[in-house]
């Protein structure tokens, strides 16, 4: 929490000088007490006393005039709220090792799914673009609301060969920095990333990529899919066909989330990939802002007031 005006809470001085005054007060009555009668004997003359709720009153009391006091200095927090408008890319690994099936049906399959369910999730303006990477990296769907599109273009994606993960970052940032909004000026963007394997080609390294996302403040999520048992095969030159493992990379995904200070997942399987997917559909369609809360402190603290009037009326018959 920060403080518009932070003078202003010297206003919070006011709380203990009340505080010392009401004890005064106290320590008054009771030798005014003592002076009218024995104090052993005041409760056979008094009938039932309050105790230690006569204190109450007070105490909310010191409590609202301490938030008001706090009101004074404007206090500002960082809210989660809904973005109005927004650009979330979906980076999708298509290489070969994307047909494993240890992630049923297919491991494309499986994220093909669970990208639908993310579709569900996202605020019906925002704008969804895909980027498809294998030996190289292509844009399938620029940034568009129209989710038709985005399910058919979801639909077209084939495995290819090799993994240029970084170009696949690099393609993606590239796009969120070039999407505009309706006022012609580039809207809050967020990436999420789907890689089942360590980068085999391509110049551009994912951290490097990573980096150039930091700089626009783009975040990455990233999701590692598949497991270790995770295998593929092959057709050698010679015809022969070998059976490849094709383990996820979570080292590196893990490395680029957290350059862009965004998450990290582990999908192991399809039930978790789609929780993830219906998470990240959640998180990408609010921010943090940051908002002067002065209203918030002030209407606490009129209630907490309203709230010693009551304990008093109740407790004494009249107001403190």
């Amino acid at each position: 929490m920060t403080f518009a005006d932070p003078l202003a809470l010297l206003a919070l001085l006011l709380v203990p000088a009340a505080l010392g005054g009401y004890l005064l007060l106290e320590r008054r009555r009771r030798a005014q007490a003592g002076a009218f009668a024995n104090p052993a004997l005041v409760p056979n003359l008094l009938g039932r006393r309050p105790g230690r709720l006569r204190h109450l009153a007070p105490a909310l009391a010191l409590l609202a005039l301490a938030l008001i006091a706090t009101g004074l200095a404007r206090p500002h927090a960082t809210l989660s709220v809904p973005r109005e408008e927004a650009t979330v890319v979906l980076a999708i690994d298509v290489s070969r090792s994307m047909v494993a099936t240890d992630v049923k049906p297919t491991r494309l399959a499986a994220a093909q799914k669970a990208v639908r369910a993310f579709l569900g999730r996202v605020p019906e303006g925002y704008r969804i673009s895909i980027v498809s990477f294998a030996q190289t990296a292509s844009v399938v769907l620029p940034p568009t609301a129209d989710r038709d599109l985005a399910e058919r273009a979801l639909a077209n994606l084939r495995p290819g060969d090799g993994t240029a993960l970084g170009s696949g970052i690099a393609r993606a940032v590239q796009v969120a920095e070039r999407a505009r909004g309706s006022d012609g000026k580039r809207p809050p963007a967020a990436i999420v990333l789907l890689s089942d394997g360590a980068q085999t080609i391509g110049e551009q390294t994912p951290v490097a990529a990573a980096r150039r996302a930091r700089a626009l403040r783009i975040p990455i999520s990233t999701v590692a899919l598949g497991t270790a048992d995770g295998v593929v095969e092959v057709r050698n030159p010679d015809g022969f066909v070998e059976r490849v493992t094709v383990p996820p990379d979570p080292k590196t995904l893990r490395q680029v989330a957290s350059v862009t200070r965004a998450r990290f997942y582990e999908a192991p399987d399809g039930a978790r990939l789609q929780a993830v997917y219906e998470e990240l559909g959640s998180r990408v369609g609010r921010e943090d802002e940051e908002r002067e809360i002065t209203a918030a402190f002030a209407a606490a603290g009129a209630l907490l007031f309203l709230g010693a009037g009551a304990a008093s009326a109740l407790l004494f018959g009249r107001l403190p």
